[in-house]
């Protein structure tokens, strides 16, 4: 999966890069597994605008994709990779032996032909997907749950993955993309390998009207703003804003915003690196 630099042809074209679409095998999607998805234009059941910047944006269609991968030990043969609008990651149509046919984020390496299985007992291979106890220390891994069942929560984007660095009793030992040390327990499951389009962060929209097109509204700076609309707002000239704080007055350098009762701390060994 390479990307594609243009030529200055214009003046959205000069500084454009965007992904290269060689890898992709179909350009329409199993109609099956495809539902509507309405734009909300950030606005709430009454109408109000409850998120600003939201709005406009290309027609989208929904890919239902198989998070929890729980039909064990049935092979499936990869037949397509294909773009999905609502994700930076590739996806792949899986047709299963017993003709059932289900979407999985395609990982880095996986091609049309291949054979993907899940379960307990399943090889530790790129794409196939089983718990955390079975995988060998050291392995990338993506797709990862937080509670057995429960489908894959953790390292879904482009280009991401996790390592299995040890396990202790009933939780493996995992290091996420950010940096961040956690125990998950061991029951949960996990596919093999990094998530694929891993060049996505490369690219460059050239143009304001790309943002447009997937639904993102000019972003107007707090410092522009007047003092009765933002904190940092008023004052004579370009002035500078005083402390960069959010619009509802919270600190926005290196304030800590995680709860400090979190149930879930206990489990996160060593935090996220600043």
């Amino acid at each position: 999966m390479g990307i594609r630099k243009l030529k200055p042809t214009t003046p959205g074209q000069r500084h454009k890069v965007i992904g290269a679409f060689d890898k992709i095998t179909a350009s329409t999607p199993e109609k099956s597994l495809v539902v509507g998805k309405k734009s909300t234009g950030g606005r709430n059941n009454t109408g109000k605008m409850t998120m600003r910047y939201i709005g406009g944006g290309h027609k989208r269609k929904y890919r239902i994709i198989d998070f929890k991968r729980n039909k064990d030990g049935i092979p499936a043969t990869v037949k397509s990779i294909e773009y999905d609008p609502n994700r930076t990651s590739r996806i792949a149509l899986l047709y299963y032996a017993d003709g059932a046919k289900s979407y999985i984020i395609a990982p880095n390496g996986l091609e049309v032909g291949q054979t993907v299985v899940s379960g307990s007992d399943v090889a530790p291979e790129v794409g196939n997907t089983l718990p955390m106890a079975n995988i060998p220390v050291g392995t990338i891994i993506h797709n990862i749950e937080l509670r057995p069942g429960q489908g894959a929560k953790l390292v879904r984007s482009a280009g991401a993955f996790a390592q299995l660095t040890s396990k202790e009793g009933a939780y493996a030992i995992i290091k996420m993309p950010s940096g961040e040390t956690r125990k998950i327990l061991a029951a949960c499951k996990a596919t093999i390998g990094a998530v694929g389009n891993s060049d996505h962060g490369l690219e460059k929209s050239g143009k304001a009207g790309r943002s447009r097109w997937l639904g993102r509204r000019p972003h107007n700076r707090g410092v522009v703003m007047n003092p009765v609309d933002h904190p940092m707002g008023g004052g004579e000239g370009r002035a500078s804003g005083g402390h960069p704080r959010s619009r509802n007055g919270l600190y926005a350098k290196g304030l800590k915003t995680r709860a400090p009762k979190k149930h879930s701390s206990k489990y996160i060994i060593e935090r996220r690196k600043k």
